[in-house]
């Protein structure tokens, strides 16, 4: 079965985590109520790079079986115009406990190329169990979802590794369970669309799908400050690769500190 999700989104890894494990119940220190955070895709074939689409992330508090839920939404699609060489219509939806950002609801709902996908699971993390159309699926503690992943990785201390180390976590998608970690590089200062920024680097290493060969080829960084959002992501793809550059945001839980100058 092909595993695709939105670009910045997919990992796969070494081991399981255990509910004793360091980030097991990591609580939110890097995101609030009313962030919006958009990003511009940008495609190259040959070294040109065309602007050939667009993806957002936004932050809601809501209510899901009755606790306090941040209600994650992510899109992405390409532009109208670059619709002929690869349509994509994505959106993402993550219901994330408060105390625990840990998955509660998971929605996708995706078009990449002629690949459409519907998907949508329910977590109950006190039997360990993931609930979809197709049935009920035993997984491990502290599991997490696509989107869930990102905003629980954004709350990692990056500070606590040195360079190659691997910080795993689990994902379930597809009526499946992925070991998962994000290989740390290292800080470095990166010169995006946006701006200049003081940086931190990992690898994810990527699910094959309909985009994204299999392997550690994506390099990430993200903002080095109490932020964490990412910067820029740059990876091959099947044809060509793409580099994704933070365009604009929106309610930032801090002051953009890393920024060194703007474009």
């Amino acid at each position: 079965m092909k595993k695709t999700v939105l670009f910045i989104l997919l990992f796969i890894g070494l081991k399981p985590l255990s509910a004793g494990d360091e980030f097991c119940g990591i609580r939110n220190t890097s995101f609030r109520d009313g962030e919006s955070i958009s990003f511009n895709v940008f495609y190259a074939v040959m070294g040109i790079y065309i602007n050939a689409g667009n993806a957002n992330f936004s932050v809601s508090l809501s209510e899901m079986n009755n606790k306090p839920a941040y209600h994650i939404v992510g899109t992405g699609s390409s532009n109208t115009s670059y619709d002929w060489i690869f349509k994509v219509r994505d959106r993402y939806e993550s219901y994330i406990d408060t105390a625990t950002l840990q998955p509660l609801k998971f929605i996708r709902n995706i078009e990449e190329g002629s690949f459409k996908k519907y998907e949508n699971i329910t977590f109950n993390q006190t039997t360990n169990t993931a609930v979809t159309t197709d049935g009920v699926f035993k997984v491990p503690n502290c599991i997490q979802d696509v989107l869930s992943a990102v905003y629980y990785a954004r709350n990692i201390n990056f500070n606590k590794y040195k360079a190659e180390d691997k910080i795993p976590f689990n994902m379930f998608l597809d009526n499946e369970v992925y070991s998962l970690y994000i290989k740390y590089l290292g800080k470095e200062t990166i010169k995006t669309k946006y701006g200049k920024f003081r940086a931190i680097k990992f690898k994810p290493l990527l699910v094959k799908g309909t985009l994204f060969e299999g392997g550690e080829k994506m390099t990430v960084w993200v903002s080095d400050d109490e932020n964490h959002i990412p910067l820029r992501i740059e990876s091959p793809i099947v044809v060509g690769s793409v580099k994704v550059d933070m365009m604009q945001y929106r309610n930032l839980r801090y002051p953009l500190s890393s920024m060194i100058s703007f474009r």
